[in-house]
């Protein structure tokens, strides 16, 4: 994936240019983990934070903002963070008569991209305090397990078979992965929601780790990791929300459930 705008230097342009998004096709990725493109296993959204954002209003002053996209993820494209960037940058000093004009702009220019409408929230700096949230629920990082695997292994998955049926809400900060293209480390928290027969709690986090040493995409770890949980332990529904590390101003937060919710945009205190 070396062509892609991520693995090359870039002039950082401050002349607006949609042309600089650069979509990537989910149907590829899908395929490869036995997904069909016309009947998705899961609803859910992917949602960008951009916290570099900036123009400026008609008597050139600048305008900052922090911005939440959120592309649905049967969207036919998803869009690789680093032209994301450079696309933004691009705004930074074009005049606009006001915000509604830049989130227009913006939504109608990821729309296009994703193939799917992106809808866009434009916030003051100020507002996004009201955000951050606490560690929600158990934490499973302290379990003491024995862990040998850092590529993703379902096999790791297993259930409580005397435990009955429950419904929890587990989180774990654990979880790496690597950028396909620069082989960067990809941090982020993961909360795990489901209802049905109990997932063992230190498999699940075996299983978390295993992805220590991946390349992919935040959006289709997300996917593996929501379609294995529902291969080897079969709940009776699961939510997968994965809450990343910003880089480059941006951080992806995916989220795969087994039923049609909207999860808030609250943030972690790690991001």
């Amino acid at each position: 994936m070396g062509f892609l705008p991520l693995g090359q230097q870039t002039d950082y342009v401050s002349e607006y240019d949609a042309g600089l998004l650069y979509p990537i096709a989910r149907v590829d990725k899908w395929s490869e983990m036995g997904i069909a493109s016309e009947r998705l296993p899961f609803y859910g959204e992917d949602i960008w934070n951009a916290y570099e954002l900036s123009w400026l209003n008609v008597k050139g002053k600048p305008i900052v903002a922090i911005a939440e996209f959120r592309l649905p993820c049967d969207s036919p494209n998803i869009i690789e963070s680093k032209s994301f960037k450079l696309y933004l940058n691009s705004l930074n000093q074009m005049r606009y008569e006001s915000a509604e004009e830049v989130q227009a702009l913006l939504e109608k220019d990821l729309s296009d991209a994703a193939g799917a409408p992106v809808t866009v929230v434009l916030r003051d700096v100020d507002a996004m305090e009201a955000l951050v949230v606490l560690t929600p629920d158990y934490c499973i990082d302290d379990l003491d397990v024995s862990i040998t695997d850092y590529h993703p292994n379902e096999a790791l998955l297993g259930v409580e078979a005397d435990a009955g049926e429950v419904e929890e809400r587990l989180v774990s900060h654990l979880l790496k992965s690597n950028c396909p293209v620069t082989n960067q480390p990809d941090w982020g928290s993961v909360i795990i929601e489901y209802k049905g027969a109990k997932i063992a709690h230190e498999s699940l986090l075996k299983y978390l780790v295993s992805f220590r040493e991946h390349t992919d995409f935040h959006e289709q770890c997300v996917e593996r990791i929501f379609i294995d949980i529902m291969r080897r332990c079969q709940p009776k529904s699961l939510t997968v929300y994965a809450r990343y590390v910003r880089r480059g101003g941006l951080d992806i937060n995916p989220y795969r459930s087994s039923e049609p919710v909207t999860l808030s945009n609250d943030r972690l205190t790690r991001q």
